[in-house]
């Protein structure tokens, strides 16, 4: 494993069950003759079949059919081997970085898995450089080498603690050389992945069908045989999809009004809601290149004006929390920097900001969203937030939307002045809510020089294994963010599963980057 210690992190999404049925029930084993097949919904379709071009939730998919080296197993706080069998840095500095690979691994369709396929997939995403993709996370990777069929050493341009997280995220997915070409993405619907599953069919946007991977062997321990994955574009289609027992579980995309409606009662229709923290994030990103949003005193208005706590409450129901800085409480380095610099929201304060620049007329701005990614409360929140904005008389908006797809090619060309983005962090992490949305290639395209952020706190920071140490820096650097304000956190979100009363494990599903592992669910044989 990993050979740094990682203190004063601490698992994202620690879940505990919350019973709406009486009664108890018996697990089945590995044992058992009757064939274990789970369908799970979530709103949350793959945009991209290849690793190469996805940092975004596709990592869902990924994380049950591809191996990662290292990965984070149930309850772990840090990365631990999967393809590997070890792990470590091999010098002092933190700039070696070696993993042993397991014995006799084959992807999914028979063909060998070895230290080859490891160098070749990371030379491969960065030769690719896809514009937004997950070449961002390898920019402290100087170099790969490979000895014999099992040894892969990574060489790093400068110190990184934090290497075996990323490599542990599902962007670092090994691809199989013979299916994945060198230079370009790979077409088409099929995968050819070394995961705990394999991919038995997928129709884009509605289903993906999992069987059970023979060729396996990595450390997940498999609790069912075979997983269907459907996609859907609404949360109460989702959840009336499960109460009528056409899928088993529900996860990402839960609509507040079907948790609350879920939490308010002891017993309902044979299904339990499993709830807990998490550290998934909303916020708004403000365009440097559009003529309104590059100025810092319109940014600053509307951050002046912005009431997160009306948003939690009026459209998530107090599903989430108000958050004030881009990392989330939880985290080691979490602050409140807007509270601390806006205070409540003031549309004295805004207008005095607006008129000290020479702005004297409403500000005409056009804020876009997604409206499959996210879920179904999006459009509530943006139309609150339209409301606020120009209940001030400080503001013109116009709310514009697309279906993921098309929204995030349209983030990639720069269309938008503002726009609404989530995350899911990589790995559980301050620098992970600091590092992806800064410097010139980032995960928004849209370039955001901060020398002191990219050339002294982060670089800095990955000196330090304790984590724990790091507290001033990564508040340095959220005030910096504060002050530019050209990103804008708005809330942090709880995880929520909904399951059928006949299906456990829900509570274990979920790694600290909040990703279901699909292996962690079972049946019940009885009650």
């Amino acid at each position: 494993m990993a050979g740094q210690s990682r203190r004063g992190l601490r698992p994202a999404a620690a879940l505990v069950s919350v019973s709406l049925l009486t009664g108890c029930g018996v697990i089945s084993s590995d044992e058992s003759d009757e064939e274990q097949q789970i369908t799970v919904g979530t709103m949350s379709a793959p945009s991209t079949l290849d690793p190469a071009a996805a940092w975004d939730s596709s990592w869902e998919l990924y994380r049950n059919v591809f191996q990662t080296l290292l990965s984070f197993p149930t309850g772990a706080a840090e990365p631990e081997p999967d393809a590997a069998q070890s792990c470590k840095f091999t010098d002092e500095s933190n700039m070696v970085f070696t993993c042993e690979l397991r014995e006799g691994q084959k992807f999914s369709d028979g063909h060998e898995l070895d230290a080859k396929a490891v160098k070749y997939t990371f030379d491969r995403m960065r030769r690719i450089d896809v514009k937004g993709g997950p070449t961002g996370l390898l920019g402290s990777l100087k170099s790969i080498d490979t000895e014999g069929d099992r040894t892969v050493t990574f060489r790093l341009k400068k110190p990184d603690a934090t290497f075996p997280f990323v490599l542990s995220t599902p962007a670092m997915s090994i691809v199989d050389p013979s299916e994945y070409p060198a230079d370009k993405l790979r077409e088409g619907d099929s995968i050819a992945g070394s995961g705990p599953y394999a991919l038995k069919s997928y129709k884009p946007g509605e289903r993906a069908e999992l069987v059970k991977n023979g060729n396996y062997k990595g450390s997940a321990d498999r609790k069912n045989d075979a997983v269907t994955i459907r996609y859907f574009k609404k949360s109460s289609a989702m959840v009336d999809a499960l109460r009528d027992k056409q899928i088993d579980v529900t996860f990402r995309g839960l609509a507040s009004k079907d948790i609350v409606e879920m939490q308010g009662k002891h017993q309902t229709d044979g299904i339990q809601l499993v709830e807990g923290a998490g550290t998934e994030i909303r916020y708004l990103v403000f365009n440097p290149d559009d003529p309104w949003a590059r100025k810092k005193a319109v940014r600053r208005a509307f951050a002046q004006v912005i009431d997160r706590g009306a948003i939690a409450h009026k459209i998530y129901q107090d599903t989430v929390e108000p958050l004030y800085s881009m990392v989330p409480q939880g985290l080691t380095g979490h602050g409140t920097g807007f509270f601390d610099d806006y205070g409540d929201p003031s549309k004295a304060k805004a207008a005095n900001i607006l008129n000290e620049a020479g702005i004297h007329e409403p500000v005409p701005l056009t804020l876009w969203y997604t409206t499959d990614r996210y879920g179904s409360a999006t459009a509530g929140e943006f139309a609150e937030i339209k409301k606020q904005l120009e209940a001030s008389g400080l503001f013109k908006i116009t709310l514009k939307s697309r279906p993921w797809t098309e929204f995030d090619a349209g983030t990639k060309k720069g269309e938008y002045p503002v726009f609404g983005r989530g995350w899911f962090p990589d790995f559980p992490d301050a620098e992970n809510f600091i590092a992806p949305f800064v410097g010139e290639k980032n995960v928004l395209n849209t370039p955001y020089p901060s020398k002191e952020i990219t050339d002294e706190v982060l670089p800095r920071s990955r000196r330090e294994a304790d984590r724990g140490a790091l507290t001033d820096d990564f508040e340095r650097a959220q005030q910096l963010l504060v002050d530019d304000a050209r990103l804008l956190p708005l809330w942090q979100g709880k995880q929520y599963i909904m399951a059928s009363e006949e299906i456990a494990g829900g509570e274990r599903a979920l790694d600290p980057s909040a990703i279901m592992m699909m292996w962690e669910l079972q049946r019940k044989t009885s009650w």
